[in-house]
Formats: structure tokens, C-alpha cells, sequence
């Protein structure tokens, strides 16, 4: 059996993506839009999908290079459609980023079926057929990457996060699997895990007391920036993170050490 090997470049050289193809889901905001930027400011050509039709904006801001598509990720048929234009467009793709997600939050015995079953279908469902409908275009090259976003909430319990916390440890495990099954195949699967995220949805969410009571428990005392997860992702993209397969990167100023 024949495994991808690498060349270590210059770290700067190493961040550069010039001729490379990037796909991030839930690019219109947030995370997704800071990946996006950081990619496109490092030479990407980049595929962005979101339900929003603020995607088509976030694409074209970036540059006429890049295509922003309208996509419910919970769709096997509009995923296909995308890979059949990232397909006939560029003809490969080298890394995906699985950044769309929700969180539909309840106490456990309050929950309701229809918010189960959402926060599985985008949080586990969409990245696991997104990696599927991809893997063929990520290996044409043996250097494709596939980087999920989970959350700290993986792997510590969180009040009211049932259907949320259900869905990112099971991310995890989903990441873990892919890693050892397609590394033969040159492409490597890590999960990135934050805190909250100073998004315009995380600080809607976590305001007030209950949003000083958290950064409490944050050893760095603040929440992290999607500059900074934005920045981890760009880095499991690069040559420099070939041998990182299958982890999942905590980005949590601590909180889960305690």
C-alpha cells in the first residue's frame, strides 16, 4: 500500500493555498466567514455555502474567483450539485471545511423531536455526506483535508446542550473514523473544538450574566475569536499539519483541563 508523502516548506510558504481549492459551509457569517477571508487572503479559489443568501455577498467581496452558493447542507442532492461545480469547475477540491452547525438548546426532558432531529441532521448528518460527496475530489491529489467544527461541548457536559452535545462528541468520533479509513488516500480528517466564539450569534447567546458567568470558568478569563479558530483551521490545512490525522483540536482557554 502506497501512502502520500510530504515536503516540509518555509512556515510562511506552507500557509499560502496559490492553485488550491477550499470549500467552507456556513461561510456567510461568523467562523465560516473568517475561514473564508483567511483562505482567500492566503490565494485560495474558494466554493461558499450557506442557507443565507448573504453568501453570494461574502463570495463576491472576496473576489470574482470565488463562488458562493445557496445550500441547505442537510440535502444529499444539493450537496451532489455542488460537487458537480466545484467538479466541473476546477476538477479536484483540497480541503473542506465543515463549519455549518446549530444549536437548539433545551433542558433534556424539554427537548422537542423536531430540534433533535435539526440539530442532528446539520451537526452530524451534513458534514459526514459533505465528506462522502468530497472525498473523491479531495483524493485526485492525496493532499486533501477535512476539517470539522465541533465544539468543547464534545467532550464536556453542558446544561441545556443535549441534542448540541450528542452531536459534536459524535462529531468527533465521525472524524476519528474517516482520519483512519481515507489517510491511504492522501486526506487527512482533524475536528477543531471552541469555546464560544465572540460571533454576532455568540454574543447574543451568552450576554448578560449568563455570558460572565462562562468566562469565569475560562481559565484565560475570555471567549475565543473566530480569527483564532479561523487561523487553527488554516493551519490543519497546510503541509506543516500532515501528520495531525484524527485529533481534535480543543481551542478553550482551558476550560475543559479543570
Amino acid at each position: 500500500m502506497e501512502y502520500p508523502t510530504t515536503t516540509l516548506t518555509p512556515f510562511s510558504q506552507g500557509l499560502r493555498f496559490d492553485g488550491q481549492v477550499v470549500m467552507v459551509t456556513g461561510a456567510a457569517s461568523g467562523i465560516g466567514r473568517a475561514v473564508a477571508e483567511d483562505f482567500a487572503d492566503q490565494g485560495a479559489c474558494l466554493i461558499l455555502l450557506d442557507r443565507s443568501e448573504a453568501v453570494l455577498e461574502t463570495a463576491a467581496t472576496l473576489g470574482s474567483e470565488h463562488l458562493g452558493l445557496i445550500c441547505d447542507v442537510t440535502s444529499r442532492n444539493q450537496i451532489q450539485q455542488a460537487m458537480r461545480q466545484i467538479d466541473a469547475r476546477w476538477g479536484h477540491l483540497d480541503v473542506l471545511v465543515n463549519n455549518a452547525g446549530v444549536a437548539l438548546l433545551d433542558a433534556a426532558d424539554q427537548i422537542c423531536e423536531a430540534d433533535w432531529d435539526r440539530t442532528l441532521a446539520v451537526n452530524l448528518k451534513a458534514p459526514f455526506f459533505l465528506a462522502q460527496a468530497a472525498a473523491p475530489l479531495l483524493a485526485r491529489h492525496r493532499r486533501g483535508r477535512i476539517i470539522n467544527l465541533a465544539s468543547q461541548a464534545a467532550v464536556v457536559a453542558l446544561p441545556r446542550h443535549a441534542a448540541y452535545c450528542a452531536s459534536k462528541a459524535a462529531l468527533v468520533s465521525l472524524t476519528q473514523v474517516l482520519a483512519l479509513e481515507w489517510a491511504e488516500r492522501g486526506i487527512t480528517v482533524n475536528a477543531i473544538s471552541p469555546t464560544v466564539v465572540e460571533t454576532a450569534l455568540g454574543r447574543q447567546a451568552w450576554a448578560g450574566h449568563a455570558g460572565d458567568a462562562m468566562r469565569q470558568r475560562i481559565p484565560t478569563g475570555r471567549f475565543a475569536q473566530p480569527e483564532e479558530i479561523a487561523a487553527a483551521a488554516l493551519f490543519l490545512a497546510s503541509p506543516h499539519a500532515a501528520m495531525i490525522n484524527g485529533a481534535n483540536l480543543v481551542i478553550d482557554g482551558g476550560y475543559t483541563i479543570q
